[in-house]
């Protein structure tokens, strides 16, 4: 031993702990005859920092790895209270990927600093040591929450006490303070940490804690305080009398102004002060600067070493530093963090600290060089992604799940992004729930580029994947499903931000390729459904499919509303009893109605009839010999949508907005809700439109989003602009607006009445309003509308729709291009050229959009029109020879968008007929 240099070192009660220069730990213990041991777990580690309190020790490497060895009676080696004392050096794994700055340990009690601040203290807690504000020993670490953000840069640990240094050189202390030495001027012991107020208006700039007594520097005017026991004048000012108060110790004579302060130390009984002249190379004690080696970290410096050495004989030691580096998630979190206005000190739910702007530039020069970039994949491939944990416990333990995606980015590209990224998902879907909640928080607030990149990363991956499934169905699920999960958290975290990315970045196309497949395989099927269901070619692997196809409802943000559509349609065809769909005895499900009462004829026959909900509906109106493939249905919920909002006791409609929404005053609300509910639900699934008239909030409300102010304002914009006046008033808003925590005689909260809306409680206030407009007052006249939707739309699916897809798809769309209209449509026993047709055309646009839209109803049974617009609609006009032409009017087939046009010899004839005929014809006949 005697050959060995030491670099570092720390003694406890009973033991030494000594790193030599070349990198061995070493530990003598008294009781073992002081021969030395080394550890064989820590061979090959680079140690940056060591501590040794009573009978424990700590070692902190330069990757950021914590090993805590020895006495465990308190908790002192945070391993869990299943952990026993240990001899040899076991890995602190709560702490894994924490970036530490500093370890520390007292007595029986451990503490470690990140670098940004966050304090984490173990052990024994019997004097409040620990600053958690109670007395209970912390056996795995935990976060003194009440240091959080004052910008800790030190800390020391005594016998059973505790001080910390913040960057602005503000002193706190906690724990024991039977001598004095927490420097509050009392013996009282303190459970948080408290600022030792008798350096108010000075800067201290270095602390240090012995056993019982305290030692601070206050560098600006080179005066060192010390407080606590003084048996042992080890106060430094020749008296023995414990103080209580910080006070100026007797510096020796051999100190003078042109000296510096280096290192300030308190060990048991004793201090210790080392100066020396001046040397701006030197660390300086009175400067606050770092006396301690801090774990290694990523920075362009480093970076711009590497580059060129890429290409060097120096590429094997570059190699192993990049290993090294791109292993540790410690070394990654700590890199690129924002240290400009200290904001990186701010980290936590809300705040990653980092700067990813350096991040990405750092990765796009890496990029330059293959062989770099191809080191750095392969070792975040096999080292760090399988590293990483289930649990992180605090927010800079997630920096990796920030930067690890402007990687990714520049991998984008290139075939090995493909597993890498899926390994990503991984290793987030496998937090906890309390880690994926910080990290959720964290990516509510990224900015947006970042949060795009982060949306680019994984659906690009999905893309690619999906692409693949379009030959070959579900082959590449295993791989694509944590890419899916992933993808539709970063959706629902999307709608929770600021600024919202357009739901087509999550949109994946290649699936409507992939279920047009599907679609056209499913149609050959239907076309020979004559055979026995065994006998039809590619049955199985359809049925398959349609059995499989449901997990898609999961992960709806990658799906257009085309592809919803068709998911739903297959689903639907799916859950019919025994595959009504391939089945020629499928069953009567006619709904008879008079045509004069429809609404009460339709709830006198759901109630009286056995109806079967799954089944496809077919309408038949009393006394009228219409086949109803699909025209007299649409009629049908035109009619009954226009006959509800017309006499409905139990919906209102808003004269400010002209929307309808629940009566809050409506009695005997349960049965004709709930039949309301049924008509809608049963319009959905039969992909119907039925327009009442509801605002979205009611969509929101169905698929379980919370409405908002801006609902209220699409509801009763009066309303909702006298609250957005209360949210932007400077005045005293108790004054100005005189309300109380009350709606129209209703009370938001208990003694609303009594409780006055003010400047700091308004928003509260608005909030409830919403709440009660949308919720409170019409909560069961919502659940029967609610359970009734759900009794006439079976199938839970239609829950993979947004709120806004809802409305769309049963109300239909109203935005009329007439000129898509005309484009799209095709004829029959004639050409677009014909006079006939262009004489038709001319007479469609000279109509206004009332008679236009007369016109659709005529051709389609409704007026609405679905996603995509009049581009969907199929006309075909058959040109009708007759004699006698010019007598007759125009008739259509709605169920098939077919106008039977007669010959007419002129325009005059032409537009007359037409205008009667959509005018005046009520009943469809010829359906």
């Amino acid at each position: 031993m005697k050959k060995k240099k030491a670099a570092l070192f720390s003694s406890g009660q009973e033991h030494v702990v000594l790193v030599s220069k070349a990198g061995t730990v070493f530990e003598w213990k008294r009781s073992e005859s002081n021969i030395p041991r080394s550890f064989s777990n820590l061979t090959n580690k680079q140690i940056a920092q060591v501590a040794c309190g009573n009978n424990h020790s700590i070692v902190l490497t330069k990757d950021g790895q914590l090993f805590t060895w020895g006495e465990n009676s308190n908790g002192q080696l945070g391993l869990g209270t299943d952990k026993p004392s240990s001899r040899c050096p076991e890995p602190l794994k709560s702490l894994y990927g924490i970036p530490l700055a500093q370890i520390s340990a007292g007595g029986d009690h451990s503490f470690a600093l990140s670098l940004s601040g966050t304090v984490f203290g173990w052990g024994k807690n019997s004097t409040g040591q620990l600053g958690l504000g109670d007395l209970d020993d912390r056996h795995v670490p935990a976060c003194v929450k009440s240091l959080k953000q004052k910008k800790t840069l030190f800390i020391s640990c005594g016998e059973d006490h505790t001080a910390v240094l913040t960057k602005g050189g503000v002193m706190f202390t906690f724990g024991s303070g039977c001598y004095g030495q927490l420097g509050h001027n009392s013996l009282r012991n303190e459970l948080l940490p408290r600022v030792v107020a008798e350096f108010w208006g000075t800067k201290v700039s270095h602390i240090a804690c012995g056993r019982y007594h305290t030692l601070a520097l206050v560098g600006s005017s080179k005066t060192l305080y010390a407080f606590g026991c003084a048996e042992q004048q080890q106060l430094g000012n020749e008296h023995k009398t414990n103080q209580c108060v910080p006070v100026s110790v007797h510096l020796p004579p051999e100190y003078n102004s042109d000296q510096a302060v280096q290192i300030i130390s308190a060990g048991g009984n004793l201090s210790v002060i080392c100066f020396s002249k001046r040397d701006a190379g030197m660390h300086s004690a009175e400067s606050n600067q770092c006396l301690f080696e801090e774990t290694a970290v990523l920075d362009m410096e480093i970076i711009d070493r590497w580059i060129p050495a890429s290409n060097s004989k120096s590429w094997r030691n570059v190699k192993r530093k990049i290993k090294k580096t791109f292993s540790s998630a410690s070394i990654i979190n700590g890199s690129f963090i924002e240290k400009s206005g200290d904001k990186h000190y701010k980290t936590g739910r809300g705040h990653s600290g980092l700067d990813l702007s350096l991040a990405r530039l750092s990765f796009m020069k890496l990029a330059k060089r293959e062989n770099i970039l191809s080191e750095i994949v392969e070792t975040v491939e096999k080292n760090l992604l399988p590293s990483l944990g289930s649990t992180a416990v605090s927010a800079e333990a997630l920096r990796i799940y920030l930067i690890l995606p402007e990687l990714l980015q520049v991998l984008s590209k290139q075939q090995r992004c493909l597993q890498l990224t899926i390994d990503f998902a991984s290793a987030i879907l496998n937090l906890d729930d309390e880690s994926q909640d910080i990290l959720t928080s964290l990516w509510t607030r990224l900015p947006d580029s970042y949060f795009e990149t982060l949306v680019k990363t994984f659906h690009s991956v999905c893309e690619h994947f999906m692409s693949k499934m379009t030959t070959s169905l579900f082959s590449y699920w295993t791989e694509v499903t944590p890419l899916l999960k992933v993808l539709q958290n970063l959706y629902t975290i999307n709608s929770q931000r600021v600024s919202q990315l357009a739901d087509s970045h999550f949109h994946i196309k290649k699936i409507t390729k992939f279920l047009d497949i599907v679609s056209i395989k499913l149609t050959a099927i239907i076309g020979l459904k004559s055979s026995p269901l065994r006998e039809v070619p590619g049955i199985r692997i359809l049925m398959n499919f349609l059995k499989r196809v449901e997990v898609l409802v999961d992960f709806s943000c990658i799906l257009e509303t085309c592809s919803k559509q068709q998911i739903f349609l297959f689903l639907k065809l799916k859950n019919e009893p025994v595959y009504s769909w391939l089945d020629l005895a499928c069953g009567e499900n006619t709904l008879r109605v008079n045509r004069q009462a429809v609404f009460a004829s339709t709830v006198e026959y759901l109630e009286t009839s056995e109806y079967n909900y799954t089944l496809p509906l077919k309408v038949k109106f009393f006394l009228e010999d219409g086949i109803d493939d699909g025209g007299i249905r649409a009629e049908f919920f035109s009619l009954l949508g226009h006959e509800i909002t017309k006499r409905s006791d139990v919906i209102q409609v808003l004269e400010d907005s002209g929307l309808f929404w629940f009566s809050a005053e409506a009695s005997e609300i349960s049965i004709e809700l709930y039949i309301i509910g049924i008509m809608c639900g049963l319009a959905f699934y039969n992909l119907q439109f039925m327009n009442i008239g509801f605002p979205l909030a009611l969509f929101k409300k169905l698929l379980n989003h919370s409405p908002t102010l801006s609902d209220l304002e699409e509801l009763s914009p009066v309303e909702a602009r006298c609250l957005k006046d209360l949210l932007l008033e400077d005045e005293d808003v108790e004054e100005v607006f005189c309300l109380d925590f009350t709606v129209k005689g209703n009370e938001l909260v208990p003694n609303g009445a009594e409780i006055s809306v003010t400047n700091v409680n308004r928003q509260k206030y608005v909030d409830l309003y919403v709440d009660y407009v949308f919720n409170k007052s019409v909560k069961h006249q919502f659940e029967e509308f609610a359970e009734g939707f759900s009794r006439g739309c079976p199938f839970d699916f239609w829950k993979m729709y947004q709120p806004e897809e809802l409305k769309e798809l049963l109300y239909g769309k109203a935005e009329y291009k007439w000129k898509e209209f005309q484009k799209g449509a095709t004829y029959e026993n004639c050409t677009r050229f014909d006079k006939l047709i262009q004489n038709f055309w001319t007479v469609f646009f000279e109509l206004d959009e009332e008679h236009q839209k007369k016109f659709l109803k005529f051709i389609y049974g409704t007026d609405r029109l679905p996603v995509g617009g009049l581009s969907k609609k199929h006309l075909k006009i058959v040109r009708y020879f007759s004699d006698d032409a010019d007598n007759r009017f125009p008739s259509a087939q709605t169920c098939y968008g077919v106008l039977l046009l007669p010959d007419y010899s002129n325009i005059q004839i032409l537009r007359k007929k037409l205008i009667d005929a959509i005018t005046f014809c009520d009943v469809f006949g010829n359906a």
